[in-house]
């Protein structure tokens, strides 16, 4: 088990750019494999998550490459998958897993999907009971057996008998949402999913570039049936829940004179909540070269250290912020005032719960909290912070943020030493493999241990 130990930095300055978008990345993937001829893929995330959907659409007979940095996907179109001859092991990636079992469910092949420990704690009833209600035929069931290490629960999807129509989902799920407009594309049947409301729009905007015909309106999404999708060029934006960890890295860190550019940063509007409650907090962020590449808005983002102030964070704004709520928690605790979030109950069947991993983790740095049913409220105060042993929880979401907190921590002590202890950072690999990397190359002091 890896850990990470965070030493002082007395200045952060650089322009990065972070990691491609993990769901868009999924998804080039995803379309690129049920489209006719060849997609080509620049500025893939090569996280584990990411590389499941590969290898799992590998099983079922399409040819996946990389040449140089550019990745190559020969799609079998909407009719070609076949059925795989082993399990597909989804890791802990919920959108392979989620997405799948709606693209198979349309599909005319049966497989077996199933995931790490983490993974098969998660909730999948949210996306097979609306696909059963749809005609799909999905089973569960738990074998007594290794695979990957650990004893498994196994979904078994059998392709076919999917019916179109209208479909209201009661949480706003952007992997909810995807997983039954696949499985009605790939049965050939129109689908109108609803949310409560509007999840990020990553696959209603590729199905567009790939050739289907999707109408939008307020809060539904309908999807046509199409005869076949079209392979194309696509470029990954930078992920903007990576690109998070540095955005606030920037604004709290105490040295006037810290500056980031973040370039080629994703600017997709339900994605960008984040960037909204900051600025509310008081951040001095400036948007430059903003432009459109592959349907997706992109720009640079400049950071500077900016004197925060507590906030609300609820309501509509939830699901544009949902995976990034672990670093704004750090931003909040370095903030002046109260920080209030609410309406994230989403957040108790992440990776982790969340809200409760927060809640058991910043203390241990000296944050003042209260842990809700569906949120945190935190007490912000640079003065009463120190520096801590924090564990991830399994989390790698979790552990970035910490490692965030720790070096602001570090560099703002008055002590000659002080050192901030992550344990267990494996789990980063799965959404940012180069983190600590582009931290140490921005002026980040993160040391690797056993």
């Amino acid at each position: 088990m890896t850990a990470y130990v965070v030493h002082p930095s007395g200045k952060i300055n650089g322009s990065i750019e972070v990691p491609g978008d993990k769901s868009v990345s999924h998804r080039s993937m995803i379309f690129g494999a049920i489209a006719e001829g060849t997609t080509r893929v620049s500025r893939l995330l090569e996280g584990e998550d990411v590389l499941c959907t590969v290898d799992s659409f590998r099983k079922m007979g399409v040819t996946i490459r990389k040449e140089g940095k550019v990745w190559i996907v020969k799609g079998v179109g909407l009719k070609g998958l076949k059925t795989p001859p082993e399990v597909l092991y989804c890791g802990n990636s919920g959108t392979t897993m989620r997405l799948m079992i709606g693209l198979l469910a349309g599909s005319s092949v049966t497989a077996t999907l199933t995931g790490d420990s983490s993974l098969n704690a998660r909730p999948m009833a949210r996306v097979i009971e609306p696909l059963r209600k749809m005609g799909a035929t999905i089973h569960e069931r738990t074998e007594a057996r290794e695979v990957m290490g650990e004893k498994i629960r196994m979904i078994i999807v059998k392709g076919g008998g999917i019916r179109g129509g209208a479909v209201a989902i009661p949480m706003a799920s952007a992997q909810v949402k995807s997983a039954l407009l696949l499985a009605g594309l790939m049965a050939g049947e129109k689908v109108t999913v609803t949310e409560p409301e509007k999840s990020r729009d990553h696959t209603e905007r590729m199905l567009k570039g790939f050739g289907a015909r999707v109408v939008v309106k307020g809060r539904s999404v309908t999807v046509f049936p199409a005869e076949r999708l079209k392979g194309q060029k696509l470029i990954v934006p930078g992920d903007i829940s990576s690109a998070a960890f540095f955005i606030v890295l920037g604004l709290i860190h105490p040295n006037p004179k810290s500056r980031l550019i973040l370039r080629h940063v994703g600017l997709n509007e339900t994605r960008t909540g984040i960037l909204d409650v900051l600025k509310k907090m008081g951040a001095r962020i400036r948007v430059l070269r903003k432009k459109i590449v592959c349907g997706e808005p992109v720009g640079d983002l400049e950071v500077r250290p900016s004197a925060l102030k507590g906030t609300t964070i609820a309501g509509a704004v939830i699901p544009r912020l949902i995976d990034e709520i672990p670093i704004l928690s750090v931003a909040a605790a370095v903030a002046s005032g109260k920080t209030v979030i609410r309406d994230a109950e989403e957040l108790r069947v992440k990776e982790t719960d969340r809200i409760a991993a927060l809640a058991a983790e910043l203390p241990k740095f000296g944050v003042s909290l209260k842990e809700t049913k569906d949120g945190l409220e935190i007490t912000g105060g640079r003065d009463r912070l120190k520096a801590a042993e924090g564990v991830s929880h399994g989390d790698h979401r979790m552990a970035m943020s910490l490692a965030v907190l720790g070096t602001v921590l570090a560099a703002a002590s008055k002590s000659d030493t002080p050192t901030t202890r992550i344990q267990d950072t494996e789990c980063i690999a799965t959404s940012f493999p180069n983190f600590r990397a582009l931290m140490t190359s921005v002026g980040a002091k993160i040391s690797e241990t056993q």
